[in-house]
């Protein structure tokens, strides 16, 4: 059951959100207050904040709650016109993007149900390109709203792990994404960030990679007050990097969420700091340069750097001294200091005494063994096997780039190809030539480049080599796709009886390449079959507009090889 709130109510505990928000906090820019309304007429509670940790990206606005439940009332939070909307297999599902007059543009996603203007405009659309998917612009008269109108019932659509609302802010002009707690959307919070361990990285001078010396240790405590777990002065000598794991909750969730910000000092001097106030989509796979990612994917520890790889650029580090990395070569006591607050302000801080001039004794040497790739230039490797390149911007790091071959593996078409590893990463992607074996023959143009994990990135057979764009290091090889999709039909059969049904619903996959599109036809006639992403399934809801009768489907799915499968059934509606 639903909770409703009167206008009073919801005045005193938007009053209590805003008087505990406090303007303590790193930023760069001013921003509106008191403008924008909550997108929900819910107290609000967050499941995912803004800037939060995740896989391959940062978390691009606030996860509103929904209380587990879909179809609550979605309002525009203030006035201006609808600019875009956009329906898509994963991601947002079904997204909204308002314009508004001051100069910043909301986002609402996951959502279930357009409002019936944005229905029908969606609809037509999906229908004139014949296409489930669709994402389409729209002129400042074709749907303007109003402050407080219902645009639409919030969802679980996409890939989304449960029923909320993702809403975003950005900036019209140059569509950064923006904190919205900045705003004053601010979520009731009295609680400091927890700190559960350090992390110290021995840079000896080289690139940071997987054989970085570090060593981790655990702290203690809490109401913000947090010291090493087992009190010691540290040892160090040379160029260290410091790294910290922390986490935050506030006061109506139990969800761990991001921080807001990390200060780095040193002897009371600032040498880091990260906030996360905005950013752009161009630069959140840079994540992977900002947690220390071959330690995430060995043990799934978010250990987050408070230092900057040189090819890091992200608006999230707004003063640094020498990237965060700091020299210890003096031989004084001096005194490491983290401060770590949320977008509330609550502060946690951690105080480490650090004597320099004696080493840690690692067993483990960041040492050259390969190829050194600069960060800041393209990079080629080539031999008659195999071309790699790597265009300017997709290092983090200069790497220490190394390569091997291993044996074929069943079913490939070519050796098995060790491009670096897939501890280090790559920001958005590199081009990848693999010259497959003699047994490729006719099969070349169903000729794909896939990974070891499994991930089939493409590829176009052309001038002796298959061709793709990899998005990570790691082994490569050819396979070919000769394989249609699978389509399962789950409550239609031929000559069956649907009268009482309230649609078709079939299952498809591929197996390799992936499905690159599907078509439905009822009766000879384009239908709008709804493809759900957690489920696979296609769906196809019974209209007005299907008379009573014998009727005819006709679904053709086809992946990116151009493989097709076609599944036709007459039915009774």
């Amino acid at each position: 059951m639903r909770v409703k709130f009167s206008n009073i109510t919801l005045f005193f505990i938007f009053f209590f959100v805003l008087r505990v928000f406090s303007q303590g906090i790193i930023k760069t820019k001013t921003y509106p207050q008191n403008y924008f309304r909550y997108p929900l007429d819910l107290p609000p509670s967050t499941a995912g904040s803004f800037g939060e940790l995740r896989p391959n990206h940062f978390h691009s606005g606030l996860d509103f709650k929904t209380n587990h439940q879909k179809g609550y009332p979605v309002h525009a939070v203030n006035d201006g016109y609808v600019s875009r909307l956009r329906v898509q297999f994963g991601g947002f599902g079904n997204a909204i993007y308002i314009t508004h007059p001051n100069g910043y543009t909301t986002v609402y996603g996951h959502i279930e149900k357009f409002s019936d203007a944005m229905a029908k405009y969606v609809k037509d659309e999906q229908y004139r390109q014949q296409s489930f998917e669709v994402d389409v612009n729209l002129e400042p008269n074709q749907i303007p709203v109003c402050k407080d109108d219902v645009i639409a019932l919030s969802g679980n659509a996409g890939a989304s792990a449960g029923p909320h609302l993702h809403f975003e802010i950005r900036d019209s002009q140059t569509q950064e994404t923006i904190n919205p707690q900045l705003f004053g959307l601010t979520i009731p919070d009295t609680k400091p960030p927890a700190i559960t361990a350090i992390g110290i990285y021995e840079l000896n001078g080289l690139p940071f990679s997987e054989n970085t010396p570090r060593t981790f240790l655990p702290v203690k405590g809490m109401g913000g007050k947090y010291t090493l777990k087992k009190p010691t002065v540290l040892h160090l000598n040379g160029t260290v990097g410091f790294g910290i794991s922390t986490n935050d909750m506030n006061n109506v969730s139990e969800n761990h969420n991001g921080i807001y910000s990390i200060e780095l000092k040193l002897d009371e001097k600032t040498v880091y700091t990260f906030a996360v106030e905005r950013f752009a989509f161009d630069q959140t796979h840079a994540i992977n340069a900002y947690i220390d990612y071959p330690s995430f994917l060995k043990s799934h520890r978010w250990m987050q750097k408070c230092f900057i790889l040189p090819g890091s650029n992200i608006s999230l580090y707004p003063n640094s001294i020498n990237r965060g990395l700091i020299n210890f070569d003096d031989s004084k006591l001096h005194k490491v200091e983290y401060i770590v607050k949320d977008i509330a302000g609550n502060t946690s801080t951690l105080l480490v005494n650090v004597q320099a001039g004696g080493a840690i004794k690692h067993g483990i040497t960041n040492t050259q063994t390969g190829i050194k790739f600069k960060y800041n230039q393209k990079n080629d490797f080539v031999n008659p096997d195999i071309k790699v390149s790597i265009p300017i911007g997709n290092l983090y790091d200069d790497l220490d780039f190394n390569y091997r071959i291993l044996p074929k593996r069943p079913g490939a078409y070519s050796v098995t190809h060790c491009i670096h590893n897939f501890y280090t990463p790559v920001h958005d992607g590199f081009d990848l030539w693999i010259k497959p074996d003699h047994t490729i023959g006719k099969y070349g143009d169903k000729a794909v480049i896939v990974n070891s994990a499994g991930v089939c990135d493409g590829g176009i057979y052309q001038d002796g080599f298959v061709k793709a764009t990899a998005h990570s290091f790691g082994d490569y090889f050819i396979k070919v796709d000769t394989i249609p999709p699978t389509i399962l039909p789950l409550n239609i059969k031929n000559d069956g009886n649907l009268s009482k049904a309230v649609g078709i619903f079939v299952k498809i996959w591929d197996n390799l390449s992936g499905i690159k599109t599907y078509s439905g036809k009822i009766d000879g006639k384009w239908v709008l079959m709804e493809w759900d992403f957690k489920t696979r399934i296609l769906s196809y809801t019974f209209n007005n507009d299907l008379t009573k009768g014998n009727h005819q489907l006709e679904l053709t799915v086809t992946d990116n090889k151009n493989n097709s499968s076609v599944f036709k059934a007459n039915f009774y509606r």
